[in-house]
Parts: C-alpha cells; structure tokens; sequence
C-alpha cells in the first residue's frame, strides 16, 4: 500500500528545513516542488534529499540539461546552461525537482551525481554529449547518442540546423569519412491555406 501523498506545500516546507541556506530559493509551482542551488552544493543538497527523514528521494528519474540562452527572461541576463533532476520517494509518495546553473558558461560543469544514484549515468553523458555540461567525478563521460567523432553539441541553441560535418561510408576506403556539409541552408515555411467558415468556424 503506497503512502499518501503530502501537500506540495508542506514538502516544500519539508525540503526547505533540511537543505537551510545551501538552497537559493524552494518553490511550489503548478503542484510541484522545485529546489534551486548553487552549483558548489549540488552535491551535497541531493545527498540530503536522499538520506534526509522527511525526503528520503530514493530515485533519480531523470536528469537532462538546458540552455537557456533563447529564453527571454532567464539565460540572457544570467547563467546559460543548467542541469535539471527530477527525484521520486517511493516509499513517501513523493516528488521534487532540483536545478542547478552552471557557473562558466565557456565550460559549464557540475558534480556527477553516478555515487548517489547509478541510474545518472547515461543521463550525465546524454547531457555531456547534447549541451557540452561536464559532469565531475563521472568515471565514463563520453558521447552517447552522437558519433565519437562529431563535432559540437547539438542540443545547444547556437548549433547550426544543419551541422557541421556530414559522415558517408567511403567503399574505396572501406571506411566512414567525414566532409563538410553539402546541404544549402534555407528557411522553410509551411504553406498556410485560410478559408472562411472552415470547420464551421467564423
């Protein structure tokens, strides 16, 4: 039989007494918790959420980064990327999400959290391989969705639509290769037909 769950906004109340001022700001929105901290405690405020009576987060669910350079009110005035964790207590029925910006945008890093949780693993080098974000202390942090050779992080919001390179398969050389991308960039833009009273709509 699960627990029940707690109020958002007695959990928030909950995560913000065990994390004292080693939390920037704990917030409810849209029925969720959310924890800002600073990179230099990142480790040490999941390693409570974890061990902490009250928080007990036993899993990580998830961990992705983010560049917020694109967002108007968010990356242009402040740090660029951040790394986002979800975290789930199974045995109390409950959820909170963490995210940490990146001090330097030139080499964004954070503290791998792979010693806490093991399933961190392969989101660290998802993040690692789509925004570039170095994770600490992970013992393995290399591409995991792009080819080993390929150039850049795609998932970052200066990287071109088109790429850099472009890989074929040379059958002389029996090998794959590398060249400059061959495909002209354009701008497409859907056709849109408008017609009166479409769908019965005036």
């Amino acid at each position: 039989m699960s627990a029940i769950a707690i109020q958002p906004e007695v959990l928030r109340e909950l995560v913000a007494a065990a994390l004292g001022d080693q939390a920037r700001s704990t917030t409810v929105t849209l029925g969720e918790v959310t924890v800002e901290v600073n990179a230099a405690n990142y480790l040490d405020v999941m390693r409570k959420l974890r061990d902490t009576p009250g928080c007990q987060f036993e899993q990580l669910i998830d961990l992705c980064g983010v560049d917020y350079s694109a967002y108007q009110e968010v990356g242009r005035d402040g740090a660029r990327f951040a790394v986002v964790c979800h975290l789930l207590s199974v045995s109390l029925n409950q959820r909170v999400r963490v995210r940490v910006m990146c001090a330097d945008d030139g080499m964004p890093q954070v503290a791998s959290m792979c010693d806490l949780w093991s399933s961190a693993n392969w989101f660290e080098r998802e993040a690692f391989d789509l925004f570039g974000i170095i994770f600490e202390g992970h013992a393995d942090l290399r591409r995991i969705l792009t080819d080993y050779g390929f150039i850049g992080h795609p998932f970052r919001k200066d990287f071109p639509l088109s790429g850099h390179v472009e890989m074929t398969y040379d059958t002389v050389q029996r090998r794959v290769v590398y060249q400059p991308v061959s495909i002209e960039p354009r701008e497409i833009t859907p056709r849109i037909i408008r017609e009166e009273n479409y769908g019965g709509l005036r």
